[in-house]
C-alpha cells in the first residue's frame, strides 16, 4: 500500500473537509478535534476555579486576579500547537480527557497556582462530566454564531421576495393541476413564516449539563468534603456556562436536550427541502428565471442550460443532514445501565450533521439570490386557466340560493381543456342572480382573483 497522502482539501475523505471546506469553516471553530480540546480546557479550568472559590476547600485558596487572568489566557490563546501537545500526550495515555489533565498540570506550573492546586484539576470528575458540558457548549455556540444567522439569511431573502412580488399573480397548482390563483410573493411568505417558526424552535431548546461524578450521585465529592453542598457547586458552574442544570443523571448526561435540538434542526431542514423542491418546480415552469453566471457551464453537452443546481445541492445536503440528525436524536438518549460508550463516536459526528445543514442553508440562499420572476410567463398561464373562476362563481351562486351550483360548474368545467372567458361569461349572464353579483363575476379575471394573498405577503 502506498504511504498516505498529506491531508489537504483535495485528499480529504470527507467532502466537508475537502470540496466544501471553505463553506463550513466557521463550524470547525466549534466541532473540530482542536475545538473539542479547547472546550475541554475551558471546562476543566472553570471547574478548578469553582473549587478554588469554595471556602470549605481549604487546600485550594481563591486565585488572585493575576492568576485568574493567566488561566483565562490559557483558553483565549489556546492554539493548534497546544492542541497538538495534548494529542502527543494522548499517544501515551490512550485517553483523551486524561491527556487534558496532564497538559494543564504542566501549564499551571507556569501560572503561580502551585503544585497542590494542580491535584484538583479534574477533581472528582468522570470524563463525561467534562465532555457533556463541552458538547452542550459546542452546540450552543454554533447555534448562535453560525447556524441561526445562516437560517435567518434564507428567511430574510424569502421575506424580500414576498414583499417584492406581493402583488404578482400566479396560478396555483394543487395536485399539479391549475387551482385558485395566489401571488408569487404569498408563496414566498409561506416559507419565510415556516422557517422563522423553525428558527424559533431551534433557538428555544435549553441545552442541559451536569458535573456530578461517576454515576451522578456526587459519591467521590462527598467522600472528600462531606459538608459541602456539591449539588449547589455543580449547579452554579453549569449555569455560569449558559446551560441548564440537570440534577438527575447516570454517568452520562442523558442527551435528551441534544436529541430535542437535532429534531428541531431536522424539522427546519424539512421545510427547506419543501422550499427547494417548489423552487425547482417554479423554475421548470418558467415562473422564475435564473441569472446566468459569467463563465459557468450548465451542461457538458447542452450549452443553453441554466440548471437549478443550488436548490438540488441544498436538497441533497438536507437528505444527508437529516439522516444523521435523526440517527443522533434516536441513538443518543439510549444508554445501557449507567454508561456505555456507544454515544461517543456518534457525538463526534454532530459537526458532520450540522455541516451538511449549513451547506443546505448556503446553497438554498445562493439559489434564491439568483432567481428573477418572469411576469409574462406567469400571466400566460393565468390567461389559459379561466376554469379556476368556477370556484367564485359557484360560491356566489350558493349565496344567492341557486340550486346545485357546484354540480352546474362541474358539468361546465371539470376535465375540459380550453375553458374560455366567453364560455364563462355566457354562463354568468344566464344565471338568475342579482345584476350586481353578475357584474362582479363578469369583472373577475384569473389574475384578479387573489383574495388576501397580496396583503398576507406584505405582512411577513
Amino acid at each position: 500500500m502506498s504511504p498516505p497522502m498529506p491531508l489537504t482539501t483535495l485528499t480529504a475523505l470527507s467532502p466537508l473537509d475537502g470540496r466544501y471546506r471553505a463553506k463550513i469553516a466557521p463550524l470547525a471553530e466549534c466541532f473540530s478535534e482542536y475545538a473539542l480540546i479547547r472546550y475541554r480546557v475551558r471546562v476543566e479550568l472553570e471547574w478548578l476555579k469553582a473549587l478554588a472559590a469554595e471556602p470549605r476547600i481549604a487546600e485550594v485558596a481563591p486565585f488572585p486576579p493575576a492568576v485568574l487572568a493567566q488561566l483565562s489566557r490559557l483558553v483565549a490563546e489556546f492554539g493548534e500547537a497546544d492542541a497538538q501537545a495534548v494529542k502527543d500526550i494522548e499517544t501515551q495515555t490512550n485517553h483523551d480527557v486524561k491527556a487534558i489533565e496532564y497538559w494543564l498540570r504542566s501549564k499551571l506550573a507556569d501560572t503561580g497556582a502551585g503544585l497542590q492546586v494542580s491535584q484538583f484539576i479534574h477533581f472528582a470528575c468522570t470524563s463525561e462530566d467534562i465532555n457533556n458540558l463541552c458538547h452542550a457548549l459546542m452546540l450552543k455556540d454554533s447555534r448562535q454564531a453560525v447556524l441561526l444567522p445562516a437560517l435567518d439569511s434564507v428567511a430574510d431573502r424569502l421575506a424580500d421576495l414576498a414583499h417584492t412580488h406581493a402583488d404578482l399573480p400566479m396560478l396555483a397548482r394543487t395536485h399539479g393541476q391549475a387551482a385558485t390563483p395566489t401571488t408569487l410573493g404569498k408563496e414566498m411568505a409561506n416559507f419565510a413564516y415556516r422557517l422563522r417558526g423553525a428558527r424559533a424552535r431551534i433557538a428555544a431548546v435549553a441545552l442541559t449539563g451536569k458535573i456530578n461524578g461517576a454515576v451522578g450521585n456526587y459519591n467521590a465529592h462527598l467522600a472528600a468534603y462531606p459538608a459541602l453542598d456539591w449539588e449547589g457547586v455543580a449547579r452554579r458552574l453549569v449555569e455560569s456556562l449558559g446551560l441548564t442544570f440537570n440534577p438527575y443523571t447516570t454517568q452520562i448526561e442523558p442527551h435528551d436536550s441534544l436529541a430535542e435540538l437535532f429534531d428541531a434542526y431536522a424539522a427546519g431542514n424539512t421545510v427547506l427541502l419543501d422550499l427547494n423542491r417548489d423552487m425547482w418546480g417554479y423554475i421548470s415552469l418558467g415562473y422564475f428565471r435564473q441569472r446566468a453566471k459569467e463563465g459557468e457551464v450548465g451542461s457538458s453537452t447542452m450549452p443553453h442550460k441554466v440548471n437549478p443546481i443550488d436548490f438540488e445541492n441544498s436538497e441533497g445536503n438536507v437528505g444527508i443532514a437529516n439522516a444523521l440528525l435523526h440517527h443522533l436524536s434516536s441513538k443518543l438518549p439510549v444508554s445501557r445501565w449507567q454508561r456505555d460508550l456507544s454515544d461517543s463516536t456518534a457525538l463526534r459526528n454532530m459537526g458532520v450533521a450540522l455541516g451538511h445543514t449549513l451547506l443546505a442553508f448556503d446553497a438554498c440562499l445562493r439559489g434564491l439570490s439568483k432567481v428573477e420572476a418572469a411576469p409574462a410567463r406567469l400571466q400566460a398561464d393565468l390567461d389559459t386557466a379561466w376554469e379556476v373562476l368556477a370556484e367564485p362563481i359557484q360560491t356566489v351562486m350558493r349565496r344567492c340560493g341557486v340550486a346545485d351550483p357546484y354540480e352546474q360548474l362541474k358539468a361546465l368545467t371539470r376535465g375540459r381543456q380550453g375553458i374560455t372567458r366567453e364560455a364563462l361569461h355566457a354562463f354568468i349572464r344566464g344565471l338568475d342572480i342579482p345584476e350586481a353579483d353578475k357584474a362582479a363575476l363578469l369583472a373577475l379575471t384569473p389574475a384578479a382573483y387573489l383574495g388576501l394573498a397580496a396583503e398576507l405577503a406584505r405582512r411577513i
